[in-house]
């Protein structure tokens, strides 16, 4: 055990935040961090806009529906991106059909994410606090837009980051046993009745959290979140094709 891990294992999501900016020292470590991630073939099929603008970073916060990501101290989206690959290659004078294949949107989006997390464990590392914004994909043509993404760059995830002003309770995770195999993936049975201690467990971490506002289990959570259909979501395709990604 050391102090990375023992930060990961301690790791909580961070939804609000002191009214202190990070400093430009601050930025440009959390990006070097990034800039040091592993990437596939060495490509680094990614780039990091940092959000600074009121405006836009109110825009992002009323697309995500959460205005702690305007109240933030620094405010990152990570762009999957091949639109600098793109030009490389056709300055060269090679073509560049492959972009338009599945394999290059995942290697752009898997890089983009892997530099994600690491941003995540050097902010903790600083003392800051920090959450994913999987909330920024509910408009993705609306980000495309504000942002001016190129052809082949499009929004993959944000990362609302800065002082913490609260300290909430470390979050329960899955038992071992119901997501970690060995040489083989099992044959799943009764997953509700096996999850029940979980169930309660997360119950209590959700009423000793806030008791006034009643959250079901973890089943029934993930029950319900079947049956939610944001408009902007459903056609994540459809965006990410107009960007160039994704037609074969």
């Amino acid at each position: 055990m050391n102090s990375t891990i023992q930060n990961q294992l301690n790791h909580r999501s961070i939804r609000k935040f002191k009214d202190i900016p990070l400093t430009p020292d601050q930025i440009n470590l959390l990006v070097d961090v990034a800039r040091h991630t592993s990437t596939s073939s060495f490509m680094q099929s990614y780039s990091i806009l940092s959000i600074t603008d009121p405006e836009k970073k109110a825009k992002v916060a009323q697309i995500g529906n959460q205005n702690y990501i305007a109240e933030c101290g620094h405010l990152f989206i990570m762009l999957a991106d091949q639109h600098r690959n793109q030009l490389i290659a056709e300055e060269q004078d090679t073509d560049t059909e492959v972009l338009g294949s599945f394999d290059r949107f995942f290697v752009a989006a898997t890089d983009a994410i892997l530099a994600a997390q690491n941003i995540m464990i050097a902010a903790e590392a600083m003392g800051l606090g920090a959450v994913f914004l999987g909330s920024i994909l509910n408009q993705v043509d609306q980000l495309i837009e504000i942002f001016n993404l190129p052809e082949h760059v499009v929004p993959v995830l944000g990362i609302a980051i800065g002082h913490p002003d609260q300290a909430p309770q470390l979050k329960p995770r899955l038992p071992r046993d119901i997501m970690h195999f060995e040489n083989t993936y099992p044959k799943l049975e009764n997953v509700c009745e096996a999850l029940k201690d979980y169930d309660a467990i997360v119950h209590e971490y959700y009423d000793l959290r806030d008791a006034n506002n009643r959250v079901d289990a973890f089943t029934t959570q993930i029950a319900k979140g079947m049956t939610r259909k944001h408009p902007g979501r459903m056609q994540l395709l459809k965006f990410y094709q107009g960007q160039g990604f994704i037609k074969y």
